[in-house]
């Protein structure tokens, strides 16, 4: 047996009258977060180029496919193997560059551009917004928004026009009287902000983990120094609080 194969079967061991009460309670439902956090451990993973890591993650992903693939099978709808065939066909069929005879695609925007087809081809119907995964963050699925549209042809003519764009939207914000309004500005802000990324081929959701990274390290190296100069955080009053940030902040950019 391959190591898939073993795996599969231990699975099926595990759901099995004699396996383990958890694995046997579980349903798709249930394992839905298990899905979500696996995706992002193995995101950080990567960010961390932590090899080791990234294999075990991987590995923990792999599980909650074929423990899916598994409960699917034991309602006798599909099972692991018709998972890969499937995906196996699709890479063939929207690959004709590689595996048949296209010559007419030669560069990733190609590619990109006849996504679509191939989709059509295979007789699905296509929205002009693709169906987004209901569970995508909000800055993700703008960003497809966003590429998709400009597409078209609708998207700002330079640069300084989203900047004029987004203080109109900051402008509108301040002037917002009810929580309602100022919800609705402040996506108005996040939107044109994704624009921004998308113009300068930054990944808005990469951007934003790192900047929460940069302010936990900073934030945390506060609470560090105040305790090594014997202070109590709580008791600081901003000014204080941003001394302290500007040294940690300091401190770190020397160090990186």
């Amino acid at each position: 047996m391959t190591n898939i194969e073993q795996f599969i079967e231990t699975m099926k061991i595990l759901r099995s009258e004699n396996g383990c009460p958890w694995d046997k309670e579980q349903t798709l439902k249930s394992l839905k977060p298990f899905l979500i956090e696996e995706a992002y451990e193995v995101l950080e993973a990567i960010d961390e180029n932590n090899m080791e890591g990234h294999k075990e993650e991987l590995g923990d992903l792999l599980l909650q496919i074929v423990f899916q693939s598994q409960i699917r099978a034991e309602n006798n709808e599909f099972n692991f193997e018709d998972v890969a065939k499937s995906i196996n066909d699709k890479m063939i069929f929207r690959h004709p560059h590689v595996f048949g005879d296209n010559t007419t695609i030669k560069t990733s925007q190609d590619i990109l551009d006849k996504w679509d087809d191939f989709k059509e081809k295979e007789g699905k119907k296509i929205t002009f917004f693709k169906k987004l995964p209901k569970g995508m963050p909000a800055l993700l699925e703008s960003l497809n928004i966003n590429i998709k549209a400009a597409k078209t042809g609708f998207d700002w003519i330079t640069i300084d026009d989203i900047y004029s764009k987004l203080d109109e939207e900051v402008l509108e914000f301040k002037e917002a009287e009810t929580q309602d309004e100022k919800i609705d500005e402040l996506g108005d802000i996040l939107f044109v902000i994704v624009n921004l990324a998308r113009r300068f081929n930054i990944d808005p959701e990469e951007a934003l983990k790192k900047s929460n990274k940069k302010f936990k390290k900073r934030f945390l190296g506060m609470l560090d120094l105040s305790e090594k100069k014997n202070i109590d955080f709580n008791s600081l009053s901003l000014d204080e609080m941003d001394s302290l940030w500007d040294e940690v902040k300091e401190e770190q950019s020397k160090n990186s």
